[in-house]
């Protein structure tokens, strides 16, 4: 007498001992496996949240409570205030370095998005003109990357020293966004693009209308990575940029976070200056808070996004 096959829905076929034919990894885990992945879980979360918390407890705790502490953080004030946000959105250093941290982010990133999207929509064309040494040259510039002094030397003769687009014409295009915005192109249908060119569209007609509607996923997480990239870059605002009123937030950071340098009324264009610990840590949270808005807006096309060029077929 033959078995019958199992159907969908049915429980695993089990073998004369009694174990699933399934492989251990499609099994389900027992409750005590779940368990443990719940408490290594919650164990992962505290300890990400945890600093990010006390750093927002610290921006607002006023001065008996910093006191009380030592001069450290703490993890829930006995006094609220607001005065190290107020002093830092008064219009001084931090306000400014804000602002030209956006401007450069939005800018660049656009920038970034269009020069890296035509590269890849050339190079992702069968038969197009020069492509494979152009790809190859991409290819080494992710395995060797030029130093710093010929980094610098050519800003310098380009007349860029100093200026905010030395921030955002060296690293304008991304050799491995190009590579990935490159593979998910040869992913979409070649139908669509030879019906185009049959009803007469041009390249850039098929790129505009065709290619970048159908890849929201690859843009957004390539878009994240621009502008994560140029929001947090200071080493080369370090080296180019010499003039303290076009420092970005990301210097200012390292200025007086970091280094631990004190931040003057005249900085902040306020009349007091709240006690430096909590002023550093709403400094802080200003550098992070743009980064976190952007983020859900773009959280859908993430987990497809990121997996682009891993897996063919």
């Amino acid at each position: 007498m033959t078995s019958m096959p199992t159907t969908r829905g049915s429980s695993p076929r089990r073998n004369p001992a009694g174990r699933s034919s399934r492989p251990v990894w499609m099994e389900s885990p027992s409750r005590f496996v779940q368990v443990v992945k719940f408490v290594a879980l919650a164990v992962c979360v505290v300890l990400v949240l945890l600093p990010f918390w006390a750093v927002i407890a610290t921006s607002l705790a006023d001065q008996a409570t910093i006191n009380a502490s030592g001069g450290g953080m703490v993890l829930w004030p006995d006094g609220f205030s607001f005065a190290a946000y107020s002093a830092v959105l008064s219009g001084g250093v931090v306000t400014r370095a804000l602002t030209i941290s956006i401007l450069i982010t939005m800018v660049g990133t656009s920038l970034s998005l269009a020069a890296s999207a035509g590269l890849a929509y050339w190079l992702s064309r069968p038969g197009a003109f020069a492509a494979r040494p152009v790809l190859l040259l991409l290819l080494g510039a992710i395995l060797f990357s030029p130093g710093i002094i010929p980094n610098y030397l050519v800003v310098k003769e380009l007349g860029l020293l100093d200026s905010y687009w030395s921030l955002i014409l060296p690293v304008m295009i991304n050799a491995f966004n190009v590579i990935v915005m490159r593979a998910f192109f040869q992913e979409l249908p070649r139908e669509l693009f030879e019906s185009a060119e049959i009803d007469g569209a041009n390249a850039v007609t098929v790129l505009v209308r065709i290619v970048l509607p159908l890849s929201k996923a690859v843009l957004a997480v390539i878009g994240l990575f621009y502008a994560v990239a140029y929001w947090n870059a200071f080493f080369n605002a370090l080296l180019y940029i010499t003039s303290n009123d076009k420092w970005p937030m990301s210097l200012v950071l390292r200025t007086y976070v970091v280094n631990q340098s004190a931040i003057s009324t005249e900085q902040l264009n306020a009349e007091a200056v709240p006690p430096q610990l909590p002023l550093q840590m709403a400094t802080l949270v200003m550098a992070i808070v743009p980064i976190l808005i952007v983020y859900p807006f773009i959280q859908r096309h993430f987990a497809k996004g990121v997996l682009i060029g891993a897996v063919k077929g």
